[in-house]
């Protein structure tokens, strides 16, 4: 699976407003800054999540990003959705849709599984749990099989 540009800024985003103090902005400059994100890039992905309802602007001298929604009610898979579409497709087409013929025909339950699986890990994670470095238990016991590490 290749994570797009957009995805990991828009992740790491949502993750610097989340961890921010309490109700208070921040500045898109402050985001871009903390997280090592191209500023107009930023703007362009905001823009999206402002549009979709998980980030929302404040006007004015004390203005900047804030969530739209607590934290724990947003999760990963959805701010992923929003910049990148659903979360796999094979040539732009939903994984049930597809069909081959003959010998490859048992690729679509494999694209199935794959989307079933990234939802798994996409949907258990909230913003939240990104912002605190709190995983959920089934997300982290992925990540202690050494094969998971291993770049193949």
């Amino acid at each position: 699976m290749r994570i797009s540009a957009t995805t990991d800024y828009a992740l790491r985003a949502v993750a610097e407003i989340a961890a921010g103090a309490g109700d208070q902005p921040i500045t898109a400059e402050e985001i871009a800054t903390a997280q090592g994100i191209p500023r107009n890039f930023l703007r362009a992905i905001l823009g999206d999540l402002r549009r979709a309802g998980i980030v929302a602007s404040v006007r004015g001298q004390e203005g900047g990003w804030q969530l739209a929604r607590p934290a724990g009610t947003i999760t990963l898979a959805e701010v992923v959705r929003v910049v990148d579409g659903p979360l796999a497709s094979i040539q732009g087409i939903r994984p049930e849709a597809v069909s081959y013929p003959g010998a490859a025909a048992g690729l679509r339950l494999v694209w199935v599984a794959v989307r079933a699986s990234l939802r798994e890990v996409l949907e258990a994670v909230t913003v939240a749990d990104l912002a605190a470095n709190r995983l959920p238990e089934p997300v982290l016991a992925r990540t202690r099989d050494e094969e998971a590490w291993r770049p193949h």
